[in-house]
């Protein structure tokens, strides 16, 4: 067993969470952030998941591991909300909280995602989930005392990507540090902070949201702003394929609305504040802390230093006109050489 296995193992020992017997600790994928272990103990199978104080990223990224409470409260929270959207948690402690193991039956949306299957059902799963724990925890005061993590949210978010980016384009740094200083003087509803198709398993009747560690009281834009940009850039992926992530992106877009029950002037402002995170996002994802790493073609990374350049100078627009502009732009790049395919293969 690695060292980190027997760390934890030892963990659960001192917190009496384990039999004495024989217990088998086994790896799970935990991507930058985390240690993650799945635990087999007798007839018992759970996850225990720990934060690691340095990020597995190129760049040094240190984050308090007290991240992982954080974490715990968001899945309590949202829990009581729409209990079958998240893991059930068990137990909690300064080094590591437990959680319910989901089995082999649920897919990585992402791998799907990346393999090509299209599935337009998880993005509006996705959708209408956001906008219910958003609707449901805006200007709950608990949610905001609980989840007063603005240092987290900086370490883990504001920092690496807004502002690492804009130091790497100072033409483009007055944008960043703008909207740094606004995101973080916004305290509307319950922001999960990594709302992106990796963090989701998928299947034919159930769809589990899972990391929340930069879970915070804040500004809800930037959920909806971080997968969106996701699904924008799978689409560059895939390019010259055409995924029609056009339609999915317009069908996440008019679900979240839905479900919010914005007023006209609410989703107006929302849709502003999304737009502009939208376009800093996609830029952070190749430039920032934490580039996508499926992303490394240079002419891709160029088609997205060069889109979100342009919009930022021309002032964005709404959500839908920046996702014109994009398969616009996608459509130029390629010479209208965009292969169609179905979703469904």
């Amino acid at each position: 067993m690695a060292e980190a296995g027997v760390e934890i193992l030892n963990l659960l020992r001192r917190d009496n969470l384990v039999s004495e017997n024989e217990v088998c600790v086994t790896p799970l994928p935990g991507g930058v952030s985390s240690n993650v272990f799945l635990i087999q103990d007798a007839d018992r199978s759970f996850v225990v998941k720990q934060a690691l104080p340095r990020l597995k990223v190129k760049d040094l990224w240190k984050a308090d591991t007290s991240r992982n409470r954080n974490e715990y409260e968001y899945l309590r929270y949202v829990g009581r909300i729409v209990p079958e959207s998240v893991p059930s948690v068990f137990a909690v402690a300064n080094d590591y909280f437990t959680m319910e193991y989901i089995g082999p039956e649920l897919e990585s949306w992402k791998q799907l995602l990346l393999s090509g299957l299209h599935y337009p059902e998880h993005a509006l799963r996705a959708a209408k989930l956001l906008g219910t724990i958003h609707r449901e925890s805006a200007a709950d005061p608990a949610a905001k005392r609980l989840f007063d993590t603005t240092a987290n949210f900086h370490q883990l978010r504001t920092e690496p990507y807004l502002i690492t980016t804009g130091q790497r384009h100072p033409a483009l740094r007055k944008y960043f540090e703008e909207e740094a200083s606004r995101l973080e003087s916004t305290r509307e509803a319950l922001v999960h902070g990594d709302y992106s198709p990796k963090n989701f398993l998928v299947g034919r009747d159930r769809l589990v949201l899972l990391d929340c560690e930069v879970a915070w009281y804040g500004d809800p834009a930037f959920d909806l702003a971080f997968l969106l940009c996701h699904l924008l850039l799978k689409s560059l992926y895939h390019a010259p394929r055409n995924v029609h992530m056009d339609q999915i992106m317009d069908g996440v877009i008019e679900t979240y609305y839905r479900e919010q029950k914005f007023t006209a002037a609410l989703q107006q402002r929302c849709d502003r504040n999304t737009g502009r995170l939208l376009l800093l996002l996609l830029l952070a994802r190749v430039d920032g802390k934490s580039p996508v790493e499926y992303l490394n073609a240079e002419d891709k990374l160029r088609f997205v230093r060069a889109f979100v350049a342009s919009e930022l100078e021309r002032n964005g627009g709404s959500l839908r006109e920046i996702a014109i502009g994009w398969f616009r732009a996608l459509q130029r790049q390629y010479k209208g050489d965009l292969r169609k395919s179905g979703g469904r293969q």
